[in-house]
């Protein structure tokens, strides 16, 4: 935000709601959002990229004559907030000459004047470009020494948002909040080919604390990954069958946004989200009798998990954070919904799902922290694995594969294990395991307790025409599948 950003923002919002009140707007919503971003590359020991980047900018919103109207600026003064608001208002005269549908907003209470700052420990967009590229230089160092690495790949990112909202119910909301995430890769090539390993450490909505150790053992990981490379160089290729599998959160959590966060968004479900990696098969009518997965298969949805990335007090439309299921006992019970979209299917409220990344960009429904409830008995990862007679224990995300109704779908990962009659027995390489949604899910048998559930998630979510990334966390535990398909991804790749 710029500077004195209280006073600024409240002159602007009043001189924009000013204007929309006077044109007749039934709805008018402000914001001005400031969005800092930072990445960090090295490679080898050498740095290859150090990049900065800060957008502000300002945006009204109104309903007007039953249609919507939006117009944005990076002119944050009055006589700009203004223009802006006689933009949307225009906008909303001509969508409602040609529309059929009218606007409504699911109610919402007023909050009135309220802040909310996502608690770090050290703002990661307040430290030294030298000290990113000197944590990741000493990570550089410590995993090159092995004579199975041959390169070293490692990154950091992080950002800032500090976000305003204001409309003609009094609200007048402040918020900011931060991420942090690091990967670092290394591979190794050699007669046998090119193989490499990659950290697990999700992206999270910490400080830069984050990765000086706090919330997540970097030491111990990083020590780890040669000797993980070195097996995985020197591990059998799979066979490629049916396989029990034991799949941990770090790999998890994707195929969770995958396959349940997209196909539960119900502007998909309902078709509006139709061109940008299509529709779901996850559709009304299946609600509150689909069986989604097996009765142990609890999830939710929230803005409110503790370092979540999808954590707010407020999403853009104003809505306070919360909590609800999406799928409870195996059974699809709820969807993301946005303000709009729940008066258009006659929910009371909406959940608070409509987000945009910046300013200059229209809120739509975008996807909060979804997550897959751990279990009441607090198994670990491995009692999992002990209860497995022939199975594969799979650890990190890589790359993936779902249809554009979010039903049939394919996933690998950053390390496998094989398991032989409850033990782990080696590394295997080449894994890819498919399915359908529903059967899948269906086909979970066991899940872990409290102390295997870990928030994943990703920085980069794409969705919208103009397209618009939002970050996303993905909370779960170890959970077990049973006969699941497992394809050979080298013989696939070259058949």
């Amino acid at each position: 935000m710029p500077a004195n950003p209280n006073e600024l923002a409240n002159s602007l919002a009043d001189a924009a709601l000013e204007v929309a009140a006077e044109g007749a707007a039934t709805i008018a919503h402000v914001r001005i959002a400031t969005h800092d971003n930072r990445i960090v590359s090295v490679r080898d020991g050498n740095v290859e990229n150090v990049g900065t980047d800060s957008t502000t900018g300002f945006s009204v919103r109104v309903v007007s004559q039953g249609a919507w109207g939006f117009a944005a600026t990076h002119e944050l003064t009055p006589a700009g907030a203004r223009d802006a608001a006689r933009r949307a208002l225009a906008m909303a005269a001509v969508s409602a000459a040609v529309s059929t549908d009218v606007v409504s907003l699911a109610d919402e209470p007023a909050y009135g004047t309220a802040s909310w700052t996502m608690p770090v420990v050290i703002d990661p967009m307040a430290v030294s470009d030298d000290e990113v590229i000197e944590l990741l230089m000493a990570w550089n160092e410590k995993v090159s020494k092995s004579s199975a690495v041959h390169h070293v790949d490692a990154h950091a990112a992080m950002g800032r948002d500090a976000t305003f909202f204001a409309d003609l119910n009094g609200n007048r909301l402040s918020q900011q909040r931060f991420r942090t995430s690091a990967q670092l890769t290394a591979s190794h090539i050699g007669e046998g080919g090119f193989d490499d390993m990659r950290t697990c450490a999700p992206p999270a909505g910490r400080g830069f604390e984050y990765l000086q150790g706090h919330g997540w053992d970097w030491d111990t990981e990083l020590a780890q990954i040669p000797d993980l490379l070195d097996q995985k160089v020197k591990s059998p290729s799979v066979e490629a069958g049916t396989w029990d599998l034991v799949i941990d959160p770090t790999n998890l959590w994707l195929t969770i946004h995958e396959s349940i966060g997209h196909a539960t968004e119900l502007d998909r479900a309902l078709g509006y989200e139709a061109n940008y990696a299509g529709t779901s098969f996850a559709t009304l009518d299946k609600l509150g009798n689909f069986k989604y997965g097996s009765p142990i298969m609890n999830v939710t949805g929230d803005r409110i998990a503790e370092h979540g990335l999808s954590t707010v007090a407020w999403d853009d439309e104003g809505v306070a954070a919360q909590q609800w299921n999406l799928i409870t006992d195996g059974i699809l019970t709820g969807y993301q919904v946005d303000r709009n979209i729940a008066s258009h299917v006659g929910l009371d409220r909406s959940n608070g799902c409509a987000f945009a990344d910046s300013a200059l960009h229209v809120p739509i429904q975008r996807m909060p922290n979804v997550s897959l409830q751990p279990g009441t008995e607090d198994l670990s990862t491995q009692d999992l694995i002990s209860g497995v007679d022939r199975g594969i224990y799979i650890v990190g995300d890589k790359s993936w594969s779902i249809d554009m109704q979010r039903f049939n779908f394919q996933f690998t990962g950053q390390r496998f294990f094989e398991i032989k009659n409850g033990e782990i027995v080696g590394q295997l390489k080449d894994v890819v395991y498919q399915s359908k949604t529903p059967d899948f899910w269906g086909s979970m048998v066991a899940i872990g307790g409290p102390s295997t559930y870990l928030l994943g998630g990703a920085l980069n979510c794409g969705k919208g025409q103009p397209g618009q990334v939002a970050p996303v966390s993905h909370g779960c535990p170890s959970a077990v599948f049973r006969d699941i398909n497992v394809l050979n991804g080298r013989k696939e790749a070259s058949a």
